[in-house]
């Protein structure tokens, strides 16, 4: 038995992927988180009132979302209900999250894989092209600083926002602050547009070079965005068959009665399954659970991708083409919002904390973000982070052993497996931060 092991790169947290080959034949393909955060266990005893400030730590990345499904969690234990002018905010702040990570997943991660580089600012060795590399690297870098200014805009700062309060937000947007947003956001999105249809362009390209998009085989689809277009900040999961029927609707709270969790001893992640079966989360499942994204752009981009490769779409190197539908979705949703008053009313409500057990959903960009306290004597008694990227670990296992099965034959191993090892795992975005607490 021979073992090849892979170290990755350009995606969030630290991991390996480790095969196990017998006679030209893949036996095993895992995929092994290798740090442990242990964040949980060290939230024990905290005050309960001070998880939203505390659990933006868990990850730089996923800092937005942790801090509204922790807010949420404990306004489900002390049964209070935000003001909508409180959740529109939340909302931009949540798309704000949604543009800077999908724009660092496509232009910076992924961006490379479709031309063999190793970075976004090593495209292309030839001179003569320097000058157009370098714009493609700014523009990129511009539109994910969009996303971190919506961030810093309606969550107070960047990195760990802190706006978001139980029973609302601490304050509106002013008129002025919106508008020069709005205005940054008008410029921006043609730019992103253009970024997006040029990936678009090397990704078919990719797709003549490799043969294939990887793992097409179907899957279920688990996302907790609205029936009818996106919603991040949810309160309900949907699961859709590979068929594309709806097999399951669910609150947080039940999630343990439709999802198997399972710890694994090779991986600090555990895995997650529908009644056993490979689950895909992440923005292939959002665009294939909605039945529009409800901004002008963004449907068009969607009709593309439904009249090419169908609906449901399997394919796992549509994540990233789904990741730049959500992009200009997020461009388009936030103008729409920041367009209307969003300073009219108090943004929060007073609460009377006290004990309980409460969960709180967001849809994060890797997929439904459940946080779920008990509260006893106003402390945290017990935590559960159900992150998005433990639903996809059996969906990455199985593209691997794809890939290892394409490129590893009785003859010998073919050197593009490596780099098609970190096509599959980059597809699907995983934050290993996030998903070894």
């Amino acid at each position: 038995m021979t073992t090849l092991r892979f170290p990755l790169s350009r995606i969030e947290g630290h991991a390996r992927v480790e095969m196990e080959v017998l006679d030209g034949q893949v036996k095993t393909a895992q995929f092994q988180a290798i740090e442990l955060r242990g964040f949980r266990f060290f939230m024990i005893g905290t005050p309960a009132e001070q998880m939203p400030v505390i659990v933006p730590r868990i990850c730089g990345v996923c800092s937005t979302a942790h801090h509204v499904a922790s807010v949420k969690a404990l306004e489900d234990v002390y049964q209070v209900t935000p003001p909508e002018l409180a959740s529109k905010i939340r909302e931009v702040l949540l798309l704000g999250q949604l543009i800077q990570n999908q724009a660092t997943s496509l232009f910076i991660f992924t961006m490379p894989d479709r031309v063999g580089a190793s970075s976004l600012f090593h495209m292309d060795q030839d001179e003569a092209n320097a000058e157009q590399q370098l714009s493609l690297a700014q523009r990129s870098l511009k539109i994910r600083q969009i996303g971190t200014d919506l961030i810093t805009l309606a969550g107070g700062q960047f990195i760990h926002p802190i706006k978001a309060v139980i029973g609302g937000v601490t304050s509106g947007i002013k008129r002025e602050a919106a508008d020069g947003m709005l205005k940054a956001l008008d410029e921006m999105l043609p730019v992103a547009c253009h970024l997006f249809d040029t990936y678009w362009d090397m990704s078919i390209s990719m797709k003549e070079r490799i043969g294939t998009w990887g793992d097409d085989q179907p899957a279920f689809y688990i996302a907790s965005t609205g029936r009818s277009h996106p919603s991040f900040n949810s309160d309900e999961i949907r699961v859709l068959g590979p068929d594309g029927t709806e097999r399951a609707s669910f609150p947080p709270r039940l999630f343990r009665s439709y999802l198997e969790y399972d710890e694994t001893e090779y991986s600090y992640a555990g895995q997650s399954s529908y009644q056993g079966q490979v689950m895909r989360a992440n923005s292939l499942a959002r665009v294939n659970l909605a039945l529009s994204m409800g901004t002008p752009l963004a449907d068009e981009y969607l009709q593309k991708l439904t009249h090419t490769f169908g609906k449901p779409a399997h394919p796992i190197l549509l994540f990233d083409l789904c990741r730049g539908i959500e992009l200009v979705y997020a461009f388009e949703r936030a103008i729409e919002l920041l367009s209307k008053d969003l300073d009219y009313e108090d943004t929060a409500i007073p609460y009377t904390p006290h004990d309980g057990e409460g969960y709180g959903l967001v849809e994060a960009p890797r997929g439904p973000l459940i946080h779920h306290y008990k509260v006893k004597d106003g402390l945290i008694e017990d935590v559960e982070f159900i992150i998005p990227t433990v639903h996809n670990m059996l969906a990455i296992e199985r593209a691997l052993k794809v890939a290892g099965e394409r490129y590893i034959t009785p003859a010998g191993i073919d050197l593009e497996l490596e780099k098609a090892v970190g096509r599959v795992v980059r597809a699907f975005d995983p934050c290993i931060a996030c998903a070894t607490q």
